[in-house]
C-alpha cells in the first residue's frame, strides 16, 4: 500500500523514524502517521493505483444507506447471516480471481459447482458413502474438470472462453442427468455436510481464534523483518509493524465482537477467509504466485524468462474448478439439499462480479485474493439490504449491474492512469 524509500537525512513528513534512519540507512521510511498515509494515498492515486479504497468507501455507503432505511441491517443476526451467505459464492470468486489474473475467463464455475453438489448428494445419500468421503470425491471431481479445461486451453490452443462455455453447457447436462427425475436430493441436517454452514464457535473460541491470527501475523512479520535486517536489506521499523498490526486488529476484534452477539463466529466464514488468506500468501510470497502474475502480465515475456506457461495455466484452471466445487458443497450444506438449480442460477455472474468489484482487473496481471472477500461483502450487503426492504430480485440485479459497471470503469481509468504515469516517469 505505502511506497517506501530510503532515508539518509530527514523524512518528508517528519515521522519519528527519521532519526533512526540516520543511524541505520537500511531502515525504511514509512507512512506510520496520518500525514504519511495521506501522502502515500495521493501518490498511489496519481499513479492509478486505487487499491481497496473504492470498495471500502462503497461498503461504508451501503451500510449507512441500508441502516438508515432499516435499523436491522447492522444487527448482529443480520451480519452473521451475511457472513454465511457469502461463503459459497466467495469460494467460487477466489477461483475466478486466479483465472482473471491470467487475463482469461472461466464461464463453467457455476456448472462445476452444481455438478459437484450433485456428486456429493448422490454419493452421500443414494449410495450411502460416508459424508466426509463424498465431500472429498466432489472436490476431486472439480479438480479433474479444471485440469481438463486447462489442458484443452493450454495444450490445444482452444480459447478459454470457448472451453469453459462448452463446460458450462456440458457439465450442466451431467448435473441434470445425475439428479434424475426427482430433481432434488435431500441431505442429512445433522451430518458432516450440514456442519459446514451450521457450526458456530462459542465466544471463547471466537476470541481465541482472533488472538491466534493476530499473534501469528506478528510472528510472521517480525521474522521476515529480522531476516531482512540480518541480510543487510531494507526493513520496516517497529512503529510501522505495530501500526499495520493495529489496522488488522480493529476489523478482527470488531467482527468477532459483533458475531459473538448472535451465535458466534460461523465455521463457513472461517473456511472462506482461510482460503482467501492462503491464496493471498501463495500469490504474494511464493515463486508460483509470482509466475501467475508474470503470465497474466505478459505470457510471451514469461515464456522467454523460462516460466512453464502451460503448466501455470493448467494449474490455475484446476484451482478455479476445485474452489467452485467447494462452493457447490457449501450450497448443499446451506440448503440441506442438492437440486437441478444448484449452481445454475446467478452464482457464476455473481462470482465474476464480486472479483471485479473487489478490485481484480479484467485485463490480467493485477489483483489479489482479498478481492473475493471485499467483493463478496459488497454484493452480500446489497442482497441482504434489499431483502430486508422486501424489494424484488429485479432491483437487486439492476443495482448489482450498476455497481459492476462502476467497478469496471474504475479499473479502466486506473489502468489508463498507470500507463500515463509510466510514460511521464520515463
Amino acid at each position: 500500500m505505502t511506497q517506501q524509500t530510503h532515508l539518509s537525512h530527514e523524512s518528508e513528513d517528519g515521522t519519528p523514524e527519521a532519526g533512526e534512519a540516520r543511524r541505520d540507512p537500511r531502515l525504511l521510511a514509512t507512512a506510520a502517521s496520518p500525514r504519511g498515509w495521506l501522502q502515500a494515498l495521493r501518490r498511489n492515486l496519481r499513479g492509478g493505483e486505487l487499491g481497496p479504497l473504492p470498495v471500502v468507501v462503497g461498503l461504508l455507503l451501503i451500510g449507512i444507506v441500508f441502516q438508515s432505511m432499516n435499523d436491522r441491517f447492522l444487527s448482529p443476526q443480520n451480519l452473521s447471516n451475511l457472513t454465511v451467505q457469502i461463503a459459497a459464492v466467495g469460494l467460487m470468486t477466489t477461483g475466478v480471481i486466479m483465472v482473471l489474473l491470467l487475463g482469461e475467463i472461466d464461464l463453467s464455475i457455476g456448472s462445476v459447482s452444481g455438478l459437484s453438489a450433485a456428486v456429493l448428494a448422490v454419493l452421500a445419500v443414494n449410495t450411502g458413502l460416508p459424508e466426509w468421503a463424498a465431500i472429498a470425491a466432489a472436490v476431486g471431481v472439480g479438480l479433474l474438470i479444471g485440469l481438463l479445461h486447462g489442458v484443452i486451453f493450454a495444450k490445444l490452443g482452444v480459447p478459454a472462453f470457448v472451453v469453459t462455455l462448452a463446460g458450462l453447457l456440458g457439465w450442466q447436462g451431467v448435473h441434470l442427468y445425475l439428479m434424475g427425475a426427482d430433481g432434488t436430493i435431500n441431505t442429512s441436517p445433522s451430518g458432516a455436510i450440514a456442519m459446514l454452514t451450521q457450526t458456530y464457535f462459542v465466544p471463547f473460541m471466537g476470541w481465541a481464534i482472533a488472538g491466534i491470527v493476530i499473534v501469528l501475523y506478528l510472528i510472521a512479520v517480525f521474522a521476515v523483518e529480522r531476516r531482512r535486517r540480518l541480510a543487510g536489506l531494507p526493513y520496516k521499523p517497529l512503529e510501522e509493524v505495530l501500526f499495520r498490526a493495529a489496522l488488522l486488529t480493529v476489523p478482527i476484534v470488531g467482527g468477532v465482537w459483533v458475531l459473538n452477539q448472535y451465535k458466534g463466529v460461523p465455521l463457513a466464514f472461517l473456511i472462506f477467509v482461510g482460503f482467501v488468506v492462503v491464496l493471498d500468501l501463495v500469490l504474494r510470497k511464493t515463486r508460483y504466485g509470482r509466475m501467475v502474475y508474470a503470465v497474466g502480465g505478459n505470457s510471451e515475456a514469461a515464456r522467454r524468462a523460462g516460466i512453464n506457461v502451460d503448466l501455470i495455466r493448467i494449474s490455475v484452471f484446476g484451482i478455479a474448478s476445485t474452489l467452485a466445487a467447494l462452493g457447490g458443497i457449501m450450497l448443499v450444506s446451506r440448503n440441506f439439499a442438492a437440486s437441478v438449480s444448484t449452481g445454475s442460477g446467478a452464482e457464476l455472474m455473481m462470482a465474476i462480479a464480486a472479483a471485479v468489484i473487489g478490485g481484480t482487473s479484467l485485463f490480467g496481471g493485477r489483483g489479489n485474493a482479498y478481492s473475493a472477500l471485499l467483493g463478496g461483502l459488497v454484493l452480500g450487503a446489497i442482497t441482504s439490504g434489499l431483502l430486508l426492504l422486501q424489494m424484488d430480485t429485479s432491483v437487486r440485479f439492476m443495482i448489482t449491474a450498476a455497481v459492476l459497471l462502476v467497478a469496471v470503469i474504475l479499473d479502466a481509468v486506473s489502468r489508463r492512469g498507470r500507463k500515463t504515469h509510466a510514460r511521464g516517469g520515463a
